[in-house]
């Protein structure tokens, strides 16, 4: 394994290996937040399962999927488990025939509701000015 002192100085002495760009990559995106965390939540359905959860509590998948009709279950699925392994969403399964799954926000999701909500009133006040300046763009581009 090559230590960051090891990419350092390969870099400084001008000849930074692929292995050394890629382990450098890798540590970079491993020690970013921004990278790190926000790009496993920060996709469009993500944010929207995790509001959803907000608003209603402990919910039933299918519950979610009617709730996100333009969503896949694949892609639903694979976002919950995502906001499972984060620690932002709790799944759990009831012994019952049929199996009952529910999942609810944690803790932690919770405390990335507020951020959400700021987000969107953002974005809402803000909308009109930035299609404005992207049709501009457009227009010289």
């Amino acid at each position: 394994m090559i230590k960051n002192n090891d990419i350092f100085l390969s870099f400084i002495n001008g000849n930074l290996t692929e292995k050394a760009k890629k382990e450098e990559k890798k540590s970079i995106i491993e020690i970013c937040p921004i990278r790190n965390v926000v790009a496993r939540f920060g996709n469009k359905w993500a944010l929207l399962v995790v509001f959803i959860l907000n608003e209603n509590g402990s919910t039933r998948f299918n519950q979610l999927a009617r709730q996100i009709p333009d969503i896949s279950t694949k892609v639903l699925s694979n976002t919950l488990q995502i906001l499972e392994a984060d620690g932002l969403v709790k799944r759990t399964v009831f012994p019952e025939v049929p199996i009952r799954v529910e999942y609810e926000l944690t803790a932690t999701g919770k405390s990335l509701v507020p951020i959400i909500v700021s987000l969107t009133e953002w974005a809402q006040n803000n909308m009109q000015s930035i299609m404005e300046h992207r049709k501009k763009f457009e227009s010289l581009s």
